[in-house]
Order: C-alpha cells, then structure tokens, then sequence
C-alpha cells in the first residue's frame, strides 16, 4: 500500500507478463520451425515420391520398349520366312514338274519297249511264216 508495496506488485505481474511474452514467442518460433521442417519434409516426400513414379515409369517403358523392339524384330523375320516359303514352294512345285514330266518320260519308254518288243514278236512271226512258206 505504501509505494514500495505498489511497485512490487507492478513488477511481479511485469515480470510474468515478460514470461508470458517470451513463452509466447518461444512457442511462436517452435511453431515456425516446426511448419518450416513440416514444409521441408513434404517437398521432400514429393520430390522422392517424383522419383519412385519416375523410376517406375522408366522400367515400365523399359519393358514396352523392349517388347516394341522384338515384336518389330519378330514381323521382319515372318517376313523373310514367308519369302523363303514362297521361294521353296515355288521350287517344290518345279520339282514337282520335273519329277511328273520325268515320270511320264519313263513311261513312254516303257510303252516304246513294249512296243518295240511287240514288233519284233511280230517280225519273227513274220519271218518264221515267211520262212515256212519259202521251205514248202
């Protein structure tokens, strides 16, 4: 009540007013550094998120390109299989020409020797007639 009495009164709600002030601004600057390591860590998390997809995607594509480059591979060697069938088709069909006109060759000069051993049946019949004609 005396002055001495009233400024110790004011300086002990100073004096926590101070500490509230300082708690405040303790709790102010752990809640910034907290928000700043929040921020920090969700770039972060997104930039390595980024790169997982990145690398997944590099992979995946890896795969379809690989494939893209043998299914091009594979129509190329249909292709040159089917000219080569083409060209051994063609050729077994000549072979098959030559074999038949081979064939029917063989057959003629089997029926010319028969032919010829049936004219010369004939010409002995002939010329053992002509012969029994001749004796008599």
């Amino acid at each position: 009540m005396n002055g001495k009495g009233s400024v110790g009164m004011e300086g002990e709600p100073k004096g926590l007013e101070a500490s509230l002030h300082h708690l405040l601004e303790l709790h102010h600057h752990k809640s910034l550094v907290l928000t700043q390591r929040t921020e920090k860590a969700k770039k972060d998390a997104i930039r390595k998120t980024a790169r997982v997809s990145d690398l997944l995607v590099e992979a995946v594509n890896g795969g379809v390109h690989e494939s893209f480059i043998n299914q091009k591979r594979i129509e190329l060697e249909i292709r040159a299989l089917a000219v080569t069938i083409t060209r051994f088709m063609k050729q077994t069909d000549q072979w098959l020409a030559t074999t038949h006109a081979l064939n029917t060759a063989l057959k003629e000069i089997g029926d010319f020797e028969n032919w010829m051993k049936i004219m010369e049946y004939d010409c002995k019949n002939i010329t053992t007639a002509i012969q029994n004609i001749h004796q008599e």
